[in-house]
């Protein structure tokens, strides 16, 4: 699995984004559930949704939107619509939310069943990038860990993907609005010895 992982939107590396899509074997599969949180107005989502697709399939990418509600409770049949795509591109928005979506749905289960393909591209930014991370706690100062919009699910989720050996900490001293409470995330992660690394709207982490 390649990954393609920003600090926001599409980062600066959008050269590379195509190149990496160009080794995938089908469609990428939108997934925006970080946006599925309780005072979400859903206009705005639905604009949010557009632009980011259209944007996509500028670059050339065919993309058709993955809504991980559709799954809860149907892990098997995400894990063969993953099989059938050929990557994910994740928004941002609220981790915590985007978390409980992806547990719900069994696509924990079902991306470490692609982990393998070197024809899958994982992609995404902010939101879509910190739940890969061992623990969401330091995400607590951003986010909201008690807003819980799906009935299945009444339990906080602390643990990431852990598909990252440290804590991705976005938008750190960038032009975006929750830039000033990274600088509390990083204190919280050195005072709980918590191992991140900070990434500037624009930087992109690429793993292949």
């Amino acid at each position: 699995m390649n990954s393609y992982l920003s600090s926001y939107k599409l980062g600066n590396e959008v050269a590379v984004l195509k190149r990496l899509g160009q080794k995938t074997s089908g469609s990428l599969g939108y997934i925006a559930n970080a946006l599925d949180f309780t005072s979400a107005d859903p206009e705005r989502k639905q604009r949010h949704i557009d632009q980011e697709m259209s944007e996509l399939r500028e670059l050339g990418f065919d993309v058709t939107l993955l809504d991980l509600r559709d799954y809860f409770g149907d892990e098997n049949d995400l894990d063969v619509q993953l099989q059938r795509l050929g990557g994910v591109y994740v928004c941002g928005g609220n981790s915590f939310v985007l978390r409980q979506a992806m547990q719900l749905s069994g696509f924990d289960g079902a991306l470490r069943a692609s982990g393998d393909r070197a024809d899958f591209l994982y992609a995404g930014y902010s939101a879509g990038v910190c739940v890969l991370s061992p623990t969401l706690h330091a995400y607590a100062i951003v986010d909201d860990p008690t807003d819980m919009p799906y009935p299945q699910l009444r339990a906080q989720l602390w643990e990431g993907l852990g598909l990252l050996s440290f804590v991705f900490l976005p938008h750190y001293r960038s032009d975006h609005p929750e830039s000033a409470q990274i600088d509390q995330e990083i204190a919280y992660c050195i005072d709980n010895k918590v191992l991140f690394k900070a990434y500037r709207d624009g930087e992109v982490l690429i793993i292949q």
